[in-house]
């Protein structure tokens, strides 16, 4: 116990040789401390090495045959080879031992996540909520992909019933704070993340939660802070090097950028993510718009399915007002999914082929899936003035009459974040 308790303090305070050696201390006297297992995994020890030293009791024990196979699926996942843990930790979870385990759900939905297959990670979520309603550890991430979908109202019952269980956990903080995010209160969120924060330093999401709500009310060098750190603590998650990357370009710092995306690009592998993070970096340079088509080819090859990699190339398709391939591109996507952002890009794409009936469908299908799409909401209200200028003109008549009352918008200030700090009874926290 001691020795575990050493370790994880070493860890924590970055000293990595002396966490290691109290690490296989613990595993010498209890082979199958699986946190000792998992503490070596993320501090680099060769899987193989770590397997040696449970050699012996899973030849012993009855029933341990998963053990081995266990750790080389962390040992892939603590090395960022995201689709093999997801395949190693898929034939575990068909053991009869190990089948509906809430630990290997959480990991396998991480990794999805990772993998930028959001689908099957809120899936099996779902499937490790469902087995046990009171688990915490994952919902972060749960809760910020629900955000992202426009599934607010599931964001804040989550919210809700994870506060019920615990205010003492980072989680519950950040998915009331994505809930802010994604409704655009952003100083709200800055207040949440903090929270959060001062509960776990090192929940990375909680993290990239207060650097997006830092870069979005344009304290861009603070949110640099906040994203460095996330790297520090998740260098195999992509999601942390895009916040510092959008950050660079916010800045117009795009040699900064490049540079830290052909470092991933590097580290990570050629992978569609990878490919497709480094076109982005690339779409913002005329010099290099080749380089990002060529890129974003190669993305899509690999996976025709990554949204991503489907919104980047259509936006190049855009710039050249190759419409027509960009409708085809975007229907193939859509063929086996549905998603906000390519429904309305779409819906664009067939305002500039005058296909205008089929635009306000995709329009409308966008906003079902995302009531808060301001930028579908928008190609609607612009399509409906075009077809009734008149009454668009009255519209705006009466729009300036009410409007001239209203109060300024206080959004992001300082005041409101102090409001939220001071209210801190309003989350039913005290």
């Amino acid at each position: 116990m001691i020795n575990m308790m050493l370790a994880n303090l070493y860890k924590k305070a970055g000293q990595e040789r002396p966490s290691v050696t109290s690490y296989k201390e613990v595993l010498r006297q209890c082979p199958l401390a699986l946190d000792a297992i998992l503490g070596l995994l993320s501090l680099s020890v060769k899987g193989a090495e770590v397997a040696s030293m449970t050699m012996n009791v899973i030849q012993t024990v009855p029933n341990l045959d998963w053990l081995s196979v266990w750790i080389k699926a962390y040992a892939f996942v603590h090395t960022g080879d995201n689709s093999r843990a997801i395949n190693t930790i898929c034939s575990l979870e068909k053991k009869s031992l190990l089948r509906d385990n809430v630990d290997l759900l959480g990991s396998l939905a991480d990794l999805y996540f990772r993998a930028g297959d959001s689908k099957n990670s809120v899936l099996k979520f779902e499937q490790a909520q469902m087995l046990d309603p009171y688990l915490i550890k994952g919902m972060d991430v749960y809760g910020y992909l629900l955000a992202r979908e426009g599934r607010l109202e599931d964001v804040e019952n989550l919210g809700c019933r994870l506060f019920n269980i615990s205010d003492q956990h980072a989680e519950p903080w950040v998915v009331s704070g994505c809930h802010s995010f994604y409704s655009k209160r952003y100083s709200r969120a800055l207040y949440l993340g903090a929270k959060a924060i001062q509960l776990n330093s090192n929940s990375v999401q909680a993290l990239l939660l207060k650097g997006a709500a830092l870069r979005n009310m344009g304290r861009v060098q603070e949110a640099i802070i906040h994203f460095r750190e996330a790297i520090r603590l998740a260098p195999c998650r992509l999601d942390c090097y895009e916040g510092l990357i959008e950050c660079y370009l916010a800045s117009n710092s795009i040699r900064e950028a490049m540079v830290m995306a052909n470092n991933v690009y590097k580290t990570l592998g050629a992978n569609a993510q990878t490919l497709t993070l480094l076109a982005t970096v690339c779409l913002e340079d005329p010099v290099t718009q080749e380089k990002a088509k060529t890129l974003l080819d190669k993305a899509l090859a690999q996976r025709p399915d990554y949204i991503k990699a489907v919104v980047k190339k259509a936006e190049l398709l855009s710039r050249e007002q190759k419409y027509e391939d960009g409708i085809a591109l975007l229907r193939n996507a859509l063929a086996n999914q549905s998603d906000c952002v390519l429904h309305r890009i779409l819906g664009d794409f067939l305002v500039a082929v005058n296909e205008y009936q089929e635009a306000m469908d995709q329009y409308s299908i966008a906003l079902s899936l995302d009531p808060n799409d301001q930028k579908s909401l928008e190609g609607m209200q612009k399509m409906e003035k075009e077809e009734s200028p008149t009454d668009a003109t009255q519209e705006e008549d009466v729009d300036d009459m009410e409007g001239s009352g209203e109060e300024g918008d206080l959004e992001g200030s300082d005041s409101e974040a102090a409001q939220w700090a001071d209210q801190e009874q309003w989350f039913g926290m005290q």
